[in-house]
């Protein structure tokens, strides 16, 4: 039997609390290697090297050891050491001597047994505490709000501190760099431990018998069964039977339900037509359909040759234009960009975009403007 633990860890919580069967099937599953994971732990380890280094703690410097460590990686570090920074002054505020623990292992096996995970940054002051939570990914944008893997870290917090602090207020907070967002959540001790007894505990111990109804939602994006998923195959194919439906035309609160499972169901075709792809050209043979060659793109076998062999005809075999916003920025840095370039940016208003009430963007007026420009 797998460790109770990979079975049911903070980060799948998510999943695995609304879907409780899943964990089972999710634990005995092969892992497939993945790039983004293996460069968000590298991400990780600078964070907490340049945290503890801020705070003169004992560290040693990872960098040369880190496999995907690049000037990127180093600006997005040093913005949340700053950003933890940060927090632990606000935190100075309220205590003279806050307790700050970095990578900090937490345990909350009080409500999930085996329950443990790392929070990345943990501040206690008198009736306070909060969970910071460095997510280096740029696919998906994290929200803080009701956020169960935090959540978690912040109850095994509670369990920790709440006896010497008092603990009534607490803070999750997530910063993402590459996305440049940083999301905050204040609820309370109460609120969370509400959680945990009425809704956490009793799916984890559904969760450990391989019990509950299988779910399926945006809790299903890291999922490692999800391409061959039944549940969520009759969830969606449910959608889009139901979107052709008598009548002919779908009225406005038809399109306003369907829409935010819109998403779901392109995503869920996508998964499932790159496993298909992924067996057929391991062999699997699906009826009436073979793998054929894509289309490609002319490329040069060696760039250096192309130039010299144009150059040598009398041409000129390089383009010459400005670079990026982004690139220009790692090469001066962002504050020697502000100073030269910040009169000589703009940042347009956005393209229209459909989003529900729940969005933190405002709402959009001058919509005809916005068209009416972009198509200028």
């Amino acid at each position: 039997m797998p460790d109770i633990h990979a079975y049911l860890s903070a980060s799948s919580s998510d999943r695995w609390s609304r879907c409780p069967p899943s964990a089972k099937l999710n634990a005995e599953a092969m892992e497939r290697a993945s790039p983004y994971a293996m460069e968000g732990t590298c991400a990780h380890s600078l964070c907490e090297y340049l945290v503890l280094d801020a705070l003169g703690r004992e560290c040693k410097d990872p960098t040369e050891h880190l496999d995907y460590y690049n000037s990127e990686m180093q600006e997005a570090a040093e913005s949340y050491r700053d950003f933890f920074l940060e927090q632990i002054a606000d935190a100075k505020r309220l205590c003279q001597d806050p307790v700050i623990c970095v990578e900090q292992r937490v345990d909350f096996s009080r409500w999930v047994p085996g329950g443990f995970g790392t929070a990345d940054g943990l501040i206690v002051t008198d009736g306070f505490l909060q969970i910071i939570d460095m997510k280096y990914g740029v696919g998906v944008l994290v929200s803080a709000e009701h956020n169960s893997q935090l959540s978690c870290y912040a109850i095994a917090g509670i369990d920790m501190y709440d006896g010497l602090y008092d603990i009534q207020k607490v803070k999750l907070s997530i910063f993402q760099p590459r996305r440049e967002h940083y999301d905050t959540w204040e609820t309370t001790k109460d609120e969370l431990l509400s959680w945990a007894d009425k809704e956490l505990a009793p799916a984890a111990q559904l969760a450990i018998k391989g019990e509950g109804e299988f779910s399926a939602g945006d809790h299903c994006r890291f999922c490692r069964v999800k391409d061959t998923c039944r549940a969520r195959a009759e969830h969606y194919l449910e959608l889009a039977e139901a979107a052709f439906k008598e009548p002919d035309t779908l009225d406005n609160y038809e399109i306003a339900a369907l829409l935010p499972r819109l998403a779901g169901l392109v995503s869920w075709a996508d998964d499932l037509k790159e496993y298909a792809l992924r067996q057929a050209i391991a062999g699997t043979k699906y009826p009436g359909f073979k793998v054929v060659e894509g289309r490609s793109v002319r490329r040069y076998t060696d760039d250096e040759a192309v130039a010299e062999t144009v150059a040598k005809a009398g041409y000129d075999p390089f383009e010459k234009k400005v670079m990026g916003i982004t690139a220009m920025t790692k090469m001066l840095g962002k504050k020697r960009f502000d100073e030269l370039l910040g009169s000589l940016t703009v940042k347009p208003q956005g393209k229209p975009v459909l989003a529900p009430d729940s969005d933190k963007r405002p709402e959009m007026h001058n919509i005809d403007e916005a068209f009416s420009e972009d198509n200028d």
